[in-house]
């Protein structure tokens, strides 16, 4: 079986296969720097500032004109007629009724002049009206005129089957009642608001690490601790366990020992359990596996550090710099530009417009299939009259909404100022806990080893000895609860003071 052992142990060294998994030990900034990095929530936020940059930027396009161009294709099955069909006939046969109305006129001349007998002896003897009657009767005007009237018929039928058009236009605001610039303005204090929400977020997360870190330096501490008073209890066990083996030691005496290990045996188990999801907690919080081995660098040591506190910054400097606070002075502006924009849907608008349109077929020389096109540009004014009082309404909501933001702000910071007032009581408190908790450790560590000399001597009895463990025991785990409350309180602080 040895020798099974020794050739896995070789075959995994020289193959790199780890035995066990290494452990990363880590310290409280590089906790920090992790949770920054791995954050979701902070993420978003980021994501969040990257979009009010954008809106930001949307804003800002409102003071450039706008310009499009459209284009569009029309099929007609049917073309547009000016005149009915009955004119229609009447223009293509133009030139045969005329040229009918100038072969009756020569008739009718000729037929004049011959019933009557000194024009017939005049006709006959003047070549002069023979020629003209002649040409007159033998005139044919029914074609040329008949093309005409074919050419005048076709203008009045326009050719639409087929229609296409185009245009580009321009639209500049001149004035809008001021929404433009209070707009701008309200995506500038968007973008400010979303960075003091992830200012904010940061804080709360740092913070969460803080906690978290030194829960896990609790917990390992108490661990190592329930693991002392465990060790000196199994050892208190076997000497009361051979006193009562020859009769020095009663039954009861050993059974009281007996039940003092196992409990401390059970809390050191809760405290392994404790440890195992405390340190789960903290991998989360960094963004590592939950499984993850990972040692303290503050975990395992005698002696928990002490923070160092910085000088306490004035209360209208916290506000300042406070998220909250400048949160919700974003926010009351914000909706102080929002009354602006309400107010600005009563006041005349002005924009300058202009476009180019082009269309097939044209108008503009009469109605052609060509192209053809034409400028225009303009002023446009807009007056609001009357709607239902809309936008007066408006304006009084963003006037009840501004002093909302401007209450909850005073409601902030009288609460903020609370805050700072306790947790400088509670640091206070804690030195002083903590003070009297290394006065109070130090008392049991000599009770303990006086009480541990005595016991070994035989002068003092298993539940003297047992007391004096128990209070040992104690005093370390209010040691631990001071020193730590101590370092959890200095970070609120830093949270609360937005160092």
């Amino acid at each position: 079986m040895k020798k099974i052992r020794l050739c896995i142990v070789v075959f995994a060294t020289f193959c790199g296969m780890p035995l066990a998994t290494a452990q990363r030990t880590l310290t409280l900034e590089e906790c920090r720097s992790l949770a920054l990095e791995n954050s979701r929530d902070l993420e978003q936020a980021a994501t969040k500032v990257e979009m009010a940059g954008y809106d930001r930027k949307i804003a800002l396009a409102n003071y450039f004109p706008n310009i499009s161009a459209t284009g569009a294709y029309i099929y007609n099955n049917k073309n547009i007629s000016l005149i009915s069909e009955e004119q229609s006939a009447i223009l293509s046969g133009l030139g045969t009724t005329v040229q009918g109305q100038v072969s009756d006129l020569a008739q009718s001349l000729t037929q004049a002049i011959m019933s009557n007998p000194s024009a017939a002896v005049e006709y006959m003897n003047s070549p002069l009206w023979q020629t003209v009657l002649g040409t007159l009767s033998k005139t044919d005007v029914s074609e040329a005129l008949n093309a005409v009237g074919r050419e005048i018929d076709d203008a009045f039928h326009l050719d639409i089957e087929n229609v296409f058009a185009g245009a580009v236009s321009l639209q500049q605001p001149i004035f809008m009642g001021g929404k433009i610039v209070n707009a701008n303005r309200i995506a500038a204090l968007a973008k400010d608001l979303a960075d003091a929400q992830y200012d904010s977020e940061r804080r709360e997360l740092l913070q969460s690490v803080d906690q978290a870190y030194w829960q896990v330096v609790s917990v390992a501490a108490k661990r190592d601790l329930a693991e002392s008073y465990s060790d000196l209890l199994r050892s208190m066990e076997r000497d009361v366990q051979l006193s009562a083996d020859e009769g020095v030691a009663t039954s009861s005496d050993l059974l009281a020992v007996k039940v003092k290990a196992n409990e401390a045996q059970m809390l050191l188990t809760k405290s392994t359990n404790g440890l195992a999801l405390a340190k789960m907690l903290l991998c989360k919080l960094t963004g590592l596996d939950l499984n993850a081995q990972i040692q303290l660098a503050d975990e395992g040591s005698e002696v928990i550090a002490q923070p160092i506190f910085d000088a306490d910054k004035e209360l209208d400097e916290v506000l300042a710099d406070r998220p909250e606070t400048r949160s919700l002075s974003l926010g009351a502006d914000i909706y102080g530009r929002k009354i602006a924009i309400a107010r600005a849907d009563m006041m005349p608008k002005l924009a300058l417009t202009a476009n180019y349109m082009v269309s097939n077929p044209s108008v503009l020389n009469g109605f052609s299939k060509d192209w053809g096109g034409m400028f225009s540009a303009g002023v446009v004014m807009n007056i609001p009259l009357f709607h239902g009082f809309e936008a007066l309404q408006k304006t009084r909501k963003a006037k009840a909404e501004a002093t909302l933001y401007r209450s909850k702000y005073d409601d902030a910071c009288e609460m903020i100022a609370l805050q700072l007032s306790q947790l400088r009581l509670k640091r206070d408190e804690a030195f002083s806990r903590l003070r009297m908790a290394e006065s109070h450790l130090d008392s049991a560590e000599e009770n303990l080893r006086t009480a541990t000399i005595g016991f070994n001597e035989g002068v003092i009895d298993s539940n003297t000895a047992l007391a004096a463990q128990t209070a040992w025991l104690q005093a370390h785990s209010e040691y631990i609860d001071s020193a730590v409350e101590l370092q959890m309180t200095a970070s609120g602080l830093r949270n609360a003071e937005a160092r």
